[in-house]
C-alpha cells in the first residue's frame, strides 16, 4: 500500500504550507493523480483520514482526488489517444512506439484553510 507513503508526504507538505501562511486549520486538499501511478482513490482517502484524524489542525479535512486517465502519443503516426494502463498500442496505426503524455501526474492542485480573523 504505497498510498500511505504518498499521503504522508502530501499531508506533511500541505500542513507546512498552511502553517507558514498563518492558517488555523486545514479544510480541504485537492490532488491530481495519474492512473499510471497505480494509486487507488479509496486507499488514498483511507490513508488521508488515518493521517489527519488525530491532529486538531487537520481533523475533518476533506480530500478531493482527480484521477487522470493515461494518454499517449504514437511516435510513428503522431496520433494522441487515451487508453487503459495495459493497452498502449496506437488505435490508428497499431504502432507500439508510444510516449506517455498524461497519466503519471501526482500533484497538489490546491488547499483550503481557515485563516485567523483580523
Amino acid at each position: 500500500m504505497h498510498e500511505l507513503g504518498i499521503m504522508t508526504g502530501v499531508v506533511d507538505s500541505v500542513k507546512a504550507a498552511a502553517l507558514e501562511a498563518g492558517a488555523t486549520r486545514l479544510l480541504k486538499v485537492s490532488l491530481s493523480v495519474g492512473e499510471m501511478t497505480e494509486a487507488v482513490d479509496t486507499a488514498l482517502q483511507f490513508a488521508f483520514e488515518a493521517l489527519t484524524d488525530d491532529d486538531p489542525f487537520t481533523k475533518g479535512a476533506q480530500l478531493e482526488v482527480k484521477m487522470i486517465r493515461p494518454c499517449s502519443r504514437c511516435l510513428e503516426c503522431g496520433a494522441e489517444y487515451e487508453h487503459d494502463r495495459f493497452s498502449m498500442f496506437c488505435p490508428e496505426c497499431d504502432g507500439f512506439v508510444t510516449e506517455l503524455i498524461a497519466g503519471r501526474e501526482m500533484q497538489i492542485d490546491s488547499i483550503e484553510v481557515d485563516l485567523p480573523e483580523e
